[in-house]
């Protein structure tokens, strides 16, 4: 990769981490596994992927990374979360399994498998404006929604019975369903260009 492409990473710790290594790769970023707070501390962007988000929590802890991740957020580092990530980046858990926490960051309640179990899953295409005019074919697999934000949270895309499904904090982007499954690559650009925003925040004056 060349020397001046943003580095990322995406947290592997379960879910489907290739998927968006993947596409990050292909849309020129130098994409990585994150697996450690060494690896996280080397990456100016991170990728929470769909999975468990329970599991991914307890493993976040077992693995030395709950806090280093929380601390990262606070600190601006962009993120992007689809699925299980996009419960993970908010701040409140309607279904929550006892104990479970999340790393937070964007001012919403997200609730848990809303549509239903696997056999559930659906797609459908999605208006989001902030992408352009072209539709997003959008895939939910045990999907959950956001069903309230505060003030400087905004959403990105709805359901026609109007539960958001794609929200947006700063440099925190979440989505409930999984553009890395299906070829739509917008959001991930929407991702890195945070991420290039802030290298060029962080540049110094010439």
């Amino acid at each position: 990769m060349a020397g001046n492409s943003p580095r990322v990473g995406v947290l592997a710790l379960q879910g489907d981490v290739r998927e968006h290594l993947s596409v990050l790769t292909a849309l020129g970023a130098d994409a990585h596994p994150v697996r450690r707070p060494e690896e996280l501390a080397a990456v100016e962007g991170l990728v929470l992927p769909g999975g468990e988000s329970s599991v991914i929590d307890k493993l976040a802890r077992a693995f030395g990374l709950f806090d280093p991740i929380r601390a990262a957020i606070a600190a601006g580092l962009p993120m992007y979360g689809t699925c299980a990530g996009l419960i993970l980046l908010a701040d409140r858990i309607d279904g929550a399994i006892a104990g479970q926490r999340t790393f937070g960051g964007i001012d919403a309640r997200v609730a848990r498998n809303v549509f239903g179990s696997q056999t559930a899953s659906f797609e459908t295409d999605l208006d989001v404006p902030a992408l352009g005019e072209s539709p997003v074919h959008a895939v939910f697999i045990r999907a959950p929604a956001v069903v309230e934000w505060g003030p400087h949270a905004v959403p990105l895309a709805s359901l026609p019975d109007g539960r958001v499904v794609a929200i947006e904090q700063g440099a925190l982007l979440g989505t409930a369903f999984h553009p890395e499954s299906t070829g739509e690559t917008r959001f991930h650009r929407r991702f890195l260009d945070h991420v290039n925003a802030r290298r060029g925040a962080d540049a110094p004056a010439l």
